[in-house]
C-alpha cells in the first residue's frame, strides 16, 4: 500500500504515531491472545468436566444396576426354592411345628445380610392363617398397606414380574424388590420382599467425583431418588421438568437397561457452569497477573524508548522554532552517540555558524549603512552649502516687508507661509514633532494653496486640546494634504473642501484627512494598499509610501492606516497612532528623544 506525500499519515505527530503503533502492535495482540487463551481454557475445562462427569454418572449407573441385579438374583433364588414354598404353603396344626420349621429354614435367609451388606432385609408375606406372623414372615395385608400404590399390581402380579418399591412412595431412602412366589403352588398367596440397604444407595448416588445433583427417573420421568436435599422426602412423585433449574445448568443422561424391570429408567446428572469452571476461576488470578505482566513489560519498555527520543526531538524542534525570532541558543545537553544525539550536535554546530555569519554580515551592513549615512550627509551638506539659507530667508523677508509697505497683505501672508515651509524642510533633524507644529505647517500649506485656487478651495481643521501636545512623526500628514489639494481638488470642476480632524481617545491618536475631490477607483485603491503591504518600488506614490514606511518603522504593528475612496466622491485617509508625549517616545527597535 502506497501512501501519497500529501496523505494524512505524514501529518500525524510522532507521539501519536507511537501510540498507534503501541495500540496495534502491543495492546490488541495481547488482548486477543489472553481472550483466546481464556476462552480455549474454559472450553477445554468444560469438555474435560463433561467427560469426567459422564464417566462418574456411568459408574453410578453400573453400581446401581449391580445392586438391583443382586437383589433380583436373591429373589429369583427364593422364587425357585421348593422348601421355602412348601414352608409357606403348609397348614400347621401346632404352633411348635411352625416354629421348628421356621428356625430350621428361615434362619439361613436372615443370616444373608452379613454375607451381602447391600441387602438390608428379606421379608416374606403370605395369607396362610396357620403361620405366626413374626421373625421375617408377615401377612399379605401388611404388605398391601405398605405398598398402597402397588396394591393392584400385587393382585395381578406373577412370578415372572418384578415389582420395585421406590423411596418416592415412602419416607426412607431404600429400594425393595417384590416378587410373587407362585413357581410351585398357587393355593396360597406368597410374596418375598428383598430390601436394599439405604446406606448402600446413598454411597452409590453420592459419588464424590460427580460435582452436581443426581436424579433417578422412572419410565414416566418421575424422580425416584435424588441427592438434591431440597426435594427429598416428598409425599408424591414429582417430574424432573417441574424442578426449577439454575441458569446455565448442564444436564447429562444415562439409561438403565436391566431387562424388563428397569426398562426406560434413567439416571440424570445436573451441574452448573460455575461448578464446572471452579478450577478455571481458581486460576483467574493467575491469568490476570499474566495479562498484566504481558501489558506492563512492553508498555514500560516502549515508554522508556519513546521518552528517550521524543523528549530530545521536541527540544531540538523548540530551538529550531526560536531561530525564526533570531534566537540562536545552543542545546545544552549531554552528547549521545545515537542519531538524535548526532542531530543535536549538528544543530549546535549549524547554529553557531549561522550566529557567527549573522554577526559578520550584520557588522558589514552596519558599516555600509554608516558609510551611506555619511555619504548622504555629505551630499546634503554640499547641497546646503550651494544655497545659502540665510540669503533665501532674508530675500523672502525683504519681499514680505515690501508687500506690507505696499499694503499687499495677502501676498505678504503667502510669502510668510512659504518661508515657514522652507524653514521646516531645511530643519529635518527632528523625527517627531508635536501635533500643533504639524498643524501649523499644514495651515501654511493650505493658505498657499487657497491663494492659488481662490474660492475653489476651502479647508477646515479640528484638533482636540488634549491631542495638541501628542508627538507624531515629522510631516506625517502633509503629504496627504498635498495629494488632496493637487490630485483631488485641482481636477475638480466645482468647489472643493479639505477637512482635517485629530482627536485623542483611550491612548490612541486618530487623524482623519477627508476631501470631496475626484477620488480614485476601487481597483486602484486596492492596488495602492497592496503595494504598501508588499513594499514595492517607491518610485510611484512617493509621499504616501514614504509616510507609510516611516510609520511601519516607528510603530511596527501598533498603528492603523486605511484609504477609503470612491471615484468622483472624494477620499478619506485614516491614521491611528499610540499617544506619545515629548521625551517619552519608545519603539521596540528605535529609541528617540526630543528636547
Amino acid at each position: 500500500m502506497r501512501i501519497s506525500r500529501s496523505g494524512s499519515f505524514h501529518n500525524i505527530r510522532l507521539k501519536n504515531k507511537m501510540l498507534i503503533m503501541y495500540f496495534f502492535a502491543v495492546f490488541i495482540p495481547i488482548v486477543l491472545t489472553n481472550v483466546i487463551f481464556y476462552i480455549v481454557t474454559i472450553e477445554n475445562v468444560k469438555k474435560q468436566q463433561m467427560q469426567d462427569s459422564t464417566l462418574a454418572l456411568q459408574q453410578i449407573n453400573r453400581e446401581f444396576k449391580t445392586i438391583i441385579d443382586e437383589a433380583v438374583g436373591i429373589s429369583s433364588s427364593l422364587y425357585t426354592n421348593l422348601n421355602l414354598n412348601l414352608f409357606l404353603e403348609k397348614d400347621y396344626v401346632e404352633d411348635i411345628d411352625y416354629i421348628e420349621k421356621h428356625n430350621s429354614l428361615l434362619r439361613n435367609f436372615n443370616q444373608s445380610r452379613p454375607i451381602n451388606p447391600s441387602i438390608n432385609s428379606i421379608r416374606f408375606y403370605t395369607d396362610n392363617p396357620t403361620i405366626i406372623y413374626s421373625g421375617g414372615v408377615y401377612s399379605i395385608d401388611s404388605l398391601q398397606k405398605e405398598l398402597k400404590h402397588l396394591k393392584d399390581d400385587l393382585k395381578n402380579s406373577n412370578g415372572s414380574q418384578i415389582l420395585i418399591d421406590t423411596p418416592s412412595n415412602q419416607n426412607f431412602e431404600t429400594f425393595s424388590i417384590i416378587r410373587n412366589l407362585d413357581y410351585f403352588y398357587n393355593d396360597k398367596q406368597k410374596f418375598v420382599k428383598v430390601e436394599i440397604n439405604p446406606s448402600t444407595i446413598r454411597d452409590i448416588f453420592n459419588n464424590v467425583t460427580f460435582k452436581g445433583e443426581v436424579y433417578l427417573l422412572n419410565e414416566k420421568g418421575e424422580i425416584e431418588y435424588t441427592t438434591n436435599s431440597s426435594i427429598k422426602n416428598l409425599d408424591k412423585p414429582i417430574n424432573i421438568n417441574q424442578i426449577e433449574k439454575e441458569n446455565k445448568l448442564v444436564t447429562i443422561r444415562t439409561n438403565l437397561k436391566n431387562g424388563s424391570y428397569l426398562s426406560d429408567w434413567s439416571i440424570v446428572g445436573t451441574l452448573s457452569e460455575g461448578t464446572m469452571l471452579k478450577t478455571v476461576n481458581k486460576s483467574k488470578l493467575f491469568i490476570i497477573l499474566l495479562a498484566l505482566i504481558n501489558f506492563l513489560a512492553p508498555t514500560i519498555i516502549i515508554v522508556i524508548i519513546s521518552r528517550s527520543f521524543l523528549t530530545r526531538l521536541q527540544r531540538v524542534l523548540r530551538h529550531v522554532k526560536r531561530m525564526k525570532n533570531q534566537d540562536f541558543e545552543l542545546i545544552h545537553d549531554q552528547e549521545y552517540q545515537d542519531e538524535i544525539g548526532q542531530l543535536t550536535s549538528e544543530f549546535n554546530r549549524m547554529t553557531k555558524k549561522i550566529k557567527d555569519l549573522i554577526n559578520d554580515v550584520l557588522l558589514v551592513n552596519i558599516q555600509n549603512k554608516d558609510l551611506e549615512i555619511k555619504r548622504n550627509r555629505a551630499q546634503l551638506s554640499a547641497l546646503q552649502s550651494q544655497i545659502n539659507p540665510h540669503f533665501l530667508f532674508n530675500a523672502l523677508e525683504t519681499i514680505r516687508m515690501r508687500s506690507l509697505m505696499k499694503e499687499e497683505i495677502e501676498t505678504a501672508k503667502i510669502i510668510h507661509n512659504m518661508a515657514k515651509i522652507f524653514r521646516n524642510s531645511l530643519t529635518w533633524g527632528k523625527d517627531f514633532v508635536p501635533i500643533r507644529n504639524e498643524i501649523n505647517l499644514i495651515t501654511s500649506f493650505l493658505e498657499i494653496q487657497k491663494y492659488r485656487f481662490g474660492d475653489k478651495l476651502d479647508y477646515e481643521i479640528r484638533v482636540g486640546e488634549d491631542a495638541e501636545e501628542c508627538m507624531i512623526p515629522n510631516m506625517a500628514l502633509l503629504p496627504f494634504i498635498e495629494n488632496a489639494s493637487i490630485h483631488g481638488i485641482e481636477s475638480l470642476k466645482g468647489n472643493g473642501k479639505i477637512s482635517v480632524s485629530i482627536s485623542l481617545h483611550s491612548g490612541t491618536v486618530t487623524c482623519v484627512i477627508k476631501d470631496n475631490g475626484a477620488g480614485i477607483s476601487e481597483g486602484k485603491r486596492k492596488q495602492l494598499l497592496s503595494s504598501l503591504e508588499n513594499e514595492e518600488d517607491i518610485r510611484e506614490n512617493v509621499g504616501i509610501k514614504n509616510v507609510y514606511y516611516r510609520l511601519k518603522l516607528y510603530y511596527p504593528d501598533q498603528f492603523y492606516f486605511n484609504i477609503d475612496s470612491h471615484l468622483d466622491s472624494g477620499t478619506t485617509i485614516t491614521i491611528q497612532l499610540p499617544s506619545q508625549i515629548e521625551n517619552e517616545i519608545y519603539s521596540e527597535k528605535n529609541l528617540y528623544f526630543i528636547k
